[in-house]
């Protein structure tokens, strides 16, 4: 998405006013309250564009990698879960607020494609930026006049430079979880997936990403296995946990080690790695029983 955007006119005496007001304070009203829009919306994203990429089956690990169809399939994701988050009814578009056929569009690059039969209806436009990790979510009437003149071939134009002043920004430029492995230095990443099996891609892993909160779904996709969890349980001394425990690694769970994360001060996550090298955390770690 552009990262300058023009302000938005979209106050009382516009003409689109009343109708987009409405419709963003019902969206918020059934995300829960003021509010939870922006914090529902960002891990939704998220989590569609990673189930897309699909890193436990296909070993791919950032957006740029996808096919172009599964790119254009993300945009339908994005459609079907931000609908089942709202439990918005589907009309003759993609959903009905407060009786009115609404679209719902998204996009990953600076624009909407906007079809020819949600011309005069309110549209929801949802964008993420994966490259800075930020996301928006606004509401246009999709006048001809807030439109390109141009269309593609399937009769589709895009919200024109002086539309984007007819958006009603619900949030815009918002952060929303990053893509994990574009936090790790590309060599890292080498040395996580040059493992040959799932307890040295995993091993890697947290010796690689220490401090850092990591989720279930990337252990799993490194760990390439049904039973990927056992990868980092103790296993009788063959596990991740007591092999990194060797080495000096902490591998901690927020399920079972909460109390020794907060006192090391690491911030919260499914998993997270920490090499405690101070008298205190060496102090900490072996009170709760670690042998380091």
């Amino acid at each position: 998405m552009r990262r300058k955007l023009p302000t938005s006119v979209v106050a009382a005496g516009h003409p689109d006013h009343e109708i987009l007001s409405a419709i963003a304070g019902e969206l918020e009203r059934r995300a829960g309250a003021a509010g939870s829009l922006a914090r529902k919306v960002p891990p939704l994203l998220r989590e569609v564009i990673d189930d897309v990429i699909q890193t436990p089956r296909t070993g791919r690990r950032s957006y740029d990698e996808l096919e172009k169809t599964e790119k254009t399939y993300i945009g339908t994701r994005v459609e079907i879960m931000l609908r089942a988050l709202l439990d918005l009814p589907r009309g003759r578009l993609d959903a009905v607020v407060l009786g009115h056929d609404t679209d719902i569009k998204h996009t990953m690059g600076k624009n909407w494609m906007i079809p020819s039969e949600a011309l005069g209806h309110p549209c929801i436009l949802v964008a993420a930026d994966e490259g800075r990790a930020r996301c928006y979510l606004g509401l246009i009437v999709a006048r001809p006049e807030y439109l390109t003149a141009g269309t593609n071939r399937d009769a589709k134009r895009s919200v024109s430079a002086d539309g984007f002043r007819h958006i009603l920004w619900i949030f815009a430029d918002h952060p929303y979880p990053p893509n994990f492995w574009r936090t790790v230095p590309p060599g890292a990443v080498d040395r996580i997936f040059s493992g040959e099996s799932g307890n040295a891609r995993v091993m890697a892993l947290f010796r690689e990403v220490s401090g850092v909160p990591v989720s279930r779904e990337i252990v799993q996709g490194v760990a390439r296995q049904k039973d990927f969890m056992r990868r980092i349980r103790a296993d009788d001394g063959r596990g991740t946990r007591d092999r990194l425990a060797a080495e000096g690694i902490l591998l901690l769970s927020s399920t079972y080690d909460g109390p020794l994360i907060r006192q090391l001060g690491l911030p919260k996550g499914d998993f997270i790695s920490c090499r405690p090298t101070t008298p205190g955390e060496l102090a900490a770690a072996r009170a709760a029983g670690w042998r380091v």
